[in-house]
């Protein structure tokens, strides 16, 4: 039943087309829309994390991606983000649904949360990750 999403919310390193995996995530899935979901994000030093809240005014602002082959490109992600039973455990992320908002409606997509402990990382007030180069 969940490999029936075919949606990706995206929120960090996966944004930047200089990262290996983020041009693999150009060049196999298709942009969908500007979003965002409720949640808040910490900035984990070369990368961010997402964790979610109930916090009505806390959100996460990415990008929503139509997943071409999911199976494929899901796996290949899955690797990246240290997610899945052949990874250290506990997973560094885990994959989840989500409710993501767009300009103009709510829908399903995965999303990697951070799966460790946040205390003592600082969150990143704007829910925006910016890419430094």
């Amino acid at each position: 039943m969940s490999q029936l999403c075919t949606y990706l919310f995206v929120y960090g390193t996966l944004l930047d087309r200089q990262n290996q995996f983020g041009a693999y995530l150009n060049d196999n899935c298709i942009f969908y829309a500007d979003g965002k979901m409720r949640g808040k994000l910490y900035d984990l030093g070369e990368y961010p994390g997402a964790v979610l809240t109930d916090e009505e005014n806390k959100f996460i602002h990415g990008k929503i991606f139509h997943l071409n082959n999911i199976k494929r490109v899901l796996k290949i992600l899955d690797d990246y983000e240290g997610f899945g039973p052949e990874q250290e455990q506990p997973n560094l992320f885990t994959r989840v649904l989500i409710d993501a908002d767009t300009f103009n409606k709510k829908m399903k997509c995965w999303v990697y949360l951070y799966n460790l402990p946040v205390k003592g990382f600082n969150e990143i007030e704007s829910g925006i990750y910016i890419l430094e180069k």
